[in-house]
């Protein structure tokens, strides 16, 4: 046996350990990373206004606790509007739901010429195996959602302090990872950082001025209407259809149109009406003029990064795809060679076939506002 083999064998079942132990603490801290990484992104948006009031002399631990107080007052206010909206509803859909029933029965019995009953359908629901083993799921599941909710609330409170000490200690965190790397790394860290901040921040301060946009919109529609709780459902569909990616839009209709429908049927029709053709109008006329000098990204592009980033983490994923994707290409275009193009590849903008061959030179890209 040669000498080296053992301590090959040796070297290379170390290996294996090290990486099936690696496997195993990647997969057991998967959730605390992904929540450090909601986090990171969550500080990159708010460091703008960190770094903006800390400019003005106060300090940065006070200044990031100001606003993410401002965010928390916020968000209380929305869900305890929209709770009051939704338990409101809910209780006046309960009582309505016997005419509801009675109008629906009536236009059956008319329509298909039968001779249903509003009583004999209750009893048979009330009697049904299907309902009794639906409550009995129902009570035995009380426990799992319980640990749902508390399992929901200490990952916020996780990515809350994570995300407050990233954006109170940005600079001394930015100073300790530079710290161990050459003065030539330095430069391109502190310039992805940069653009990481302004590519975050201004998606959501797009997002949110959009959202801004939305709300307004829509509580005028529903104000003339007559829709109950026109400010919180405007609210609702200001922030549901901006920051949630995709279906965002449709999640966001389907709750004013159920409540207008309950007014009149034909509310419920104007009301999605609108929504489809304000989707339009903002995709088309009001997207790409507010997100041009932020996150200037390819529509089939963002809704690509969307997908990939859903089939990867999920709904996080899907949030912070967009200013992911526009953070690295932006990064990427200060150093990607651009050439002019000639010939008929030009199209209307081209140079003529047979032109100065020397005219397609190389140009370097540079990011406006970076130093």
């Amino acid at each position: 046996m040669p000498r080296w083999l053992p301590r090959a064998v040796i070297l290379v079942l170390a290996l294996v350990a090290c990486f099936q132990l690696g496997s195993w603490a990647f997969h057991q801290l998967i959730g605390l990373l992904v929540n450090v990484l909601i986090a990171f992104f969550l500080a990159l948006a708010v460091e703008p206004a960190v770094a903006r009031m800390a400019a003005r002399g106060m300090r940065r631990g006070l200044a990031t606790f100001l606003v993410f107080l401002g965010v928390l007052v916020a968000a209380a206010g929305f869900l305890a509007l929209l709770g009051s909206m939704l338990a409101g509803q809910i209780v006046d859909m309960v009582e309505g739901f016997p005419h509801y029933l009675d109008m629906v029965i009536d236009w059956i019995n008319r329509t298909l010429h039968t001779e249903l009953s509003r009583l004999e359908i209750q009893d048979s629901l009330v009697h049904s195996d299907w309902l009794r083993k639906y409550v009995q799921n129902s009570a035995s599941g009380v426990l799992d959602v319980s640990t749902t909710v508390l399992g929901g609330l200490f990952r916020l409170l996780t990515v809350g302090l994570f995300s407050f000490y990233f954006a109170a200690d940005g600079p001394r965190l930015r100073r300790a990872l530079c710290s161990v790397l050459p003065p030539a790394k330095q430069s391109e860290v502190l310039r992805a950082w940069e653009i990481a901040v302004a590519k975050t921040g201004g998606y959501l301060y797009s997002r949110g001025l959009m959202a801004l946009v939305s709300g307004i919109a829509h509580y005028v529609v529903f104000a003339v209407l007559g829709v109950p709780y026109a400010p919180a459902l405007a609210v609702w569909v200001g922030l549901v259809s901006q920051f949630i990616p995709t279906i965002g839009t449709y999640l966001a209709g389907a709750l004013p149109t159920l409540i207008a429908f309950t007014i009149d049927p034909w509310y419920a029709v104007y009301v999605l009406g609108f929504v489809v053709v304000y989707q339009q109008f903002e995709n088309y006329v009001l997207q790409p003029k507010l997100t041009s000098r932020t996150v200037d990204i390819h529509p089939a592009v963002a809704f690509g990064s969307v997908i990939a980033g859903t089939a990867l983490l999920g709904a996080v994923g899907a949030l912070i795809a967009i200013p992911a994707v526009a953070t690295l290409q932006a990064f990427l275009g200060a150093y990607v060679k651009r050439y002019e193009v000639a010939g008929e590849a030009g199209g209307d903008g081209g140079a003529p076939a047979g032109g100065d061959p020397t005219a397609a030179r190389p140009r370097r890209v540079r990011l406006p506002g970076l130093r």
